[in-house]
Parts: C-alpha cells; sequence; structure tokens
C-alpha cells in the first residue's frame, strides 16, 4: 500500500459515524465485504490514503467505546467522553473513512452529576461512558450510562442535535454498555450490563435486556431478565437480521478481550454463540466496542475502538465484515472460521473526497467549533469569543489543586492524533495576566507538561512545567508569543516557543504523552492562578498532522 505524504489541518476533526441497518437476504455461502485487507500495521499510515484504500486505524486518536449506524447514504456514530464537555461525541461520515464531528449530546454535564462541574471535577474516567445511536421513527436515540448515575437517553431529529435533555431511563449506579432495540411489533428494548456484583453469589457483568416504554424514557416494570454472563461482558449490542436476533457482546478470555455473538429465534432464547474475532495483544490492540453497519453497496463493515490503549487512547479501526454460515465474522476469515485483525483494504464507498481532519481555529466565529471539548463543565462567564473579537479570552481563577494542571478549571482541548509527525502552534497575548498567573499550551492525561508563560510581580518569564519539574526561559518583553509542541509516532513531544512566529527556539526536556483515566493525551489551552485574576487572549491555533 502506497501512501503518499501529506499535511492535514486538524481543527474541524473529521470523525467517525456508522450504523447498523437490516441484512439483505443472505446463503449460507461467505458474503464478503469487498475488502482487500492488509494484514500487517505501518507505522504512521492511516485513514484515506488517497488511492481507493485506507489503513488503519482510520482516526489514530482517542475516539473510544464507538457505536455506528447507517441512515440512507450516512454513517452516524457515537464516542464516549469521561469527564470531558460537551459529551457524548457525535460523528459522520460518507464512506466510514472520513469523518467529521458534529457536535455533542449533552452540553451540560452537571445535569447529570454535579462532580463534573469545574469546581469540583472529580470524575476522571468516569462521566459518560458507552452507549448506542439508533434510527427509529425520523428520530436519532442515543442511550449511554454513567458508572455513578445509571443509564440516561436523548433523541434529536438531526444528529447535529439540539439534542432534549438528557432523560434518566434507570437511577441506579453499577451499570455500563447499553443499547435500545425495536422489535417488529413496535416494542422497545434495552440491552445494558451489570458491571456491580448483584445477587446472592454477587456476580459482576450480568447482561440485562428489559422492555421500555413507548416513549423509550422508562422500563416496563418486571420487564427485567438477565440473557448472559460471562468474565467482563459487556459492549452490548443488539441487532435482527432475517428473522434472527443477534447478540453483540465482549468478553475476557485468556487471549484478550473479544467479541462475540449470541443468536437466538426469539429473545427468549435459545441462543447459539460464536466468537467473531481472534486479536493479539498488544498488535492488535484488542478491536471490541464498536458497530455493525451496512455500506450503500451491500458491503459489511465494523467499526470500532481498539480497546487497549496507548498514548493515543483508544483509536478508531475499520473491518470489513464477511457473513459465514449466517454470522458476521469480523476482520479476515481464518481456517477456524473467526475472524482476525486487518490494517487496511479497498475503501466501502471508493469515491469519496479526503477529508480535511483539519485543525486551526482564529477564534472569529460566534461559537467553538465542534472538534472542542472542556476537560470537566466549564465556568460561566470565565471564557469569551466575544470580549475581544477574534480572540479566545479565558480569565484566570484558581485551580481545585495547587500545582496540577488537571485541576485547572475551563482548559479548552482537543485529541493528539498518532501521526509521523504533529505540530501544534498557539499564538497568545498576554497583555491581559497579571502577578500570579499563567498562561499557555499544555499536554495532559495521566500526567502534564505546559508551555506558557508565567507572571511573577510585573515580570513575564517563558517557563516548562514537565509534570511539576520546571525550566525557565527568557524574560518576555512584549506581549506576543508563540508556542509550539511537536511530536512523532513515538509520542515524545518537544515544546518551542518564538517571538516572531516565524523563528522557534526549542526549550524544556522532552515529555512523553501519556494515557490515563481511559483518556489518552489531550492538547490543552489554559490560565490559571492562585493570587488573583487577569486573562489570557489566544489569537490562532494550528494542528498540523504529517503522514
Amino acid at each position: 500500500m502506497i501512501s503518499p505524504t501529506r499535511t492535514l489541518g486538524i481543527a474541524l476533526l473529521a470523525l467517525l459515524g456508522t450504523g447498523a441497518v437490516r441484512a439483505n437476504a443472505q446463503s449460507a455461502a461467505a458474503i464478503s465485504s469487498q475488502a482487500t485487507a492488509s494484514d500487517q500495521p505501518t507505522q504512521g499510515e492511516w485513514g484515506d490514503q488517497g488511492d481507493g484504500t485506507y489503513a488503519n486505524p482510520v482516526l489514530p486518536a482517542d475516539f473510544s467505546d464507538l457505536d455506528a449506524i447507517a441512515v440512507g447514504d450516512t454513517f452516524y456514530a457515537i464516542s464516549s467522553t469521561m469527564q470531558y464537555s460537551p459529551g457524548m461525541t457525535v460523528l459522520q461520515s460518507k464512506d466510514l473513512v472520513n469523518w467529521k464531528i458534529l457536535g455533542g449530546v449533552v452540553p451540560d454535564l452537571t445535569i447529570i452529576d454535579p462532580e463534573l462541574n469545574w469546581d469540583r471535577m472529580n470524575r476522571a474516567g468516569r462521566g459518560i461512558w458507552a452507549g448506542a445511536i439508533r434510527f427509529h421513527a425520523g428520530r436519532f436515540w442515543v442511550y449511554f450510562t454513567t458508572p455513578d448515575q445509571g443509564i440516561l437517553m436523548s433523541t434529536a431529529a438531526s444528529a447535529a442535535g439540539p439534542w432534549t435533555q438528557v432523560q434518566t431511563v434507570l437511577s441506579d449506579p453499577g451499570w455500563d454498555d447499553t443499547c435500545p432495540f425495536w422489535d417488529d411489533d413496535g416494542q422497545m428494548y434495552l440491552v445494558t450490563t451489570r458491571f456491580a456484583a448483584e445477587g446472592p453469589s454477587g456476580t459482576k457483568y450480568n447482561i440485562h435486556l428489559f422492555k421500555l416504554t413507548a416513549d423509550g424514557k422508562a422500563i416496563v416494570p418486571g420487564s427485567d431478565r438477565i440473557i448472559h454472563q460471562s468474565r467482563g461482558s459487556e459492549a452490548n449490542k443488539l441487532y435482527k437480521w432475517n428473522g434472527l436476533y443477534y447478540h453483540y457482546y465482549s468478553e475476557v478470555r485468556p487471549e484478550g478481550r473479544v467479541v462475540m455473538m449470541d443468536r437466538a429465534k426469539s429473545l427468549d432464547g435459545p441462543w447459539e454463540t460464536r466468537q467473531l474475532i481472534h486479536v493479539h495483544g498488544a498488535v492488535d490492540k484488542e478491536p471490541n466496542q464498536g458497530g455493525i453497519v451496512q455500506a450503500p453497496n451491500g458491503s459489511w463493515w465494523f467499526f470500532t475502538h481498539q480497546g487497549r490503549g496507548d498514548w493515543e487512547g483508544r483509536a478508531a479501526v475499520l473491518l470489513p465484515v464477511t457473513w459465514i454460515d449466517g454470522w458476521p465474522v469480523l476482520g479476515k476469515p481464518g481456517p477456524d472460521g473467526i475472524g482476525g485483525m486487518v490494517w487496511g483494504g479497498r475503501k466501502p464507498v471508493a469515491a469519496m473526497p479526503l477529508a480535511s481532519v483539519v485543525a486551526g481555529d482564529d477564534f472569529n466565529a460566534p461559537a467553538l467549533r465542534p472538534e472542542w471539548q472542556w476537560n470537566y463543565q466549564p465556568r460561566p462567564g470565565m471564557w469569551s469569543l466575544t470580549e475581544r473579537k477574534g480572540f479566545l479570552r479565558l480569565h484566570a481563577f484558581a485551580p481545585l489543586k495547587p500545582d496540577d494542571l488537571k485541576a485547572v478549571g475551563n482548559v479548552l482541548t482537543q485529541r493528539a492524533f498518532r501521526s509521523s509527525r504533529n505540530e501544534v502552534t498557539v499564538k497568545l497575548d498576554v497583555g491581559g495576566m497579571v502577578d500570579g498567573q499563567e498562561a499557555g499550551l499544555s499536554h495532559f492525561a495521566k500526567t502534564f507538561a505546559s508551555l506558557g508563560v508565567l507572571q511573577d510581580g510585573k515580570e513575564r518569564t517563558i517557563s516548562v512545567n514537565n509534570n511539576g519539574a520546571r525550566t525557565s526561559g527568557p524574560v518576555l518583553t512584549q506581549t506576543a508569543v508563540w508556542l509550539r509542541s511537536t511530536w512523532g509516532f513515538d509520542g515524545i513531544s518537544r515544546f518551542a516557543y518564538s517571538l516572531d512566529g516565524k523563528v522557534f527556539v526549542p526549550i524544556g526536556s522532552t515529555y512523553q504523552l501519556t494515557w490515563g483515566s481511559y483518556r489518552g493525551d489531550r492538547i490543552g489551552l489554559f490560565t490559571v492562578n492562585s493570587k488573583t485574576a487577569g486573562w489570557a487572549d489566544f489569537a490562532s491555533f494550528r494542528y498540523e498532522v504529517t503522514r
């Protein structure tokens, strides 16, 4: 596979989506996805290769807990967001390879949990977990769980929103990985995992099936039943193809977390069970949480995250699906009839052009672009796109913990991509900064690092903070400064600053990007002050990815 080298901006992140529809008539013989698969990963290659093929991952960044559907000739997907706001990312694609972000389902996380607010910041890796997106009766439906609240839902006429205010379906902690389903008679169901211990034996990971009321907002009393239990069983989806019910889930086996499927003629069972894919741990990174969809040309595909996260997080991959004896085999079928990971092949829809996985923001729009998220729910009145036209103004206030960037409120973030070369450049105006204030560009996950300007009295100094270890640069005698982070496939970041936007001077030691609390590295714009106040004006944000 030959991949041209090209540089893509990344600020309108072109992102994910897919969907499940009814299967066409299938014979007992294999129905192929028409993909010519590549069995081995190629370092640095990803996404649309510009020649009718694609390389996995299709999105080498943190798009965890994916689900996908097809609506007409368009694919939609969702990705869990934990403590980031807006919550539950919604994506759209025309070919399952080139994606864009439409927005988020939950604009205000405090409706779900006050611990997700800027003044508490007590839910790292929790918040909004996996869910499912479906299209029914002319509306999009999203169901998801939080480990501390229970099962929630929202609907919208358009995947871009606006979404209805989140409704609690089941108020009870300890549930995850939920999916709605409408049967042919109109009855609505919900399949979900109880990961917390339950029952006299204290078993965990029981998979429950509930009936829902007609509006989908409540569980029908007395309808609860357990349909499966195994080690770590979760990632639930429920489909009906050619009159058969298919319950998709994953479980932990000696080889790793694998995708499983139960099949039955009735939701009451009995169920047949089959493993759909083998995984090879560190190499395949366990593709397991996703959705099975059909493209307009009749081919079938599995859009999923890789469950083993490295510093880039749980990246999105696309695998062909081959139907064998009425089972959707994921990836490349092996001699035992179980699939295996593939690292590329022909695109599902060849005619679609490259998307701009674009970054860059001049902050001239009346609202933030949909690629942006806040770390926790931001503090109202402490950020603005209108106080100074063409700038993002962040007002400084005290962190919840001293000397910890992860405890700073109002940090605006984007995901870090894993590619051959990645470069983020920010232009910052420090004219509104005051004593004790710091502002700049950061990375954070398990640990953190930042490059910025630190003000002591009236003196402003270029400063690097590498997880608490400081490196001081020169005193800044002007208000404009450019800050840059570059990293490669290894995730080793190098900081540099510039006084003219042209010549950049390296500063500080290298920083290894990290994974933590189920999330990959995040790029952040921040300001903080434990003493007084002040503000920082960000004039531009540039994000370039070379592959």
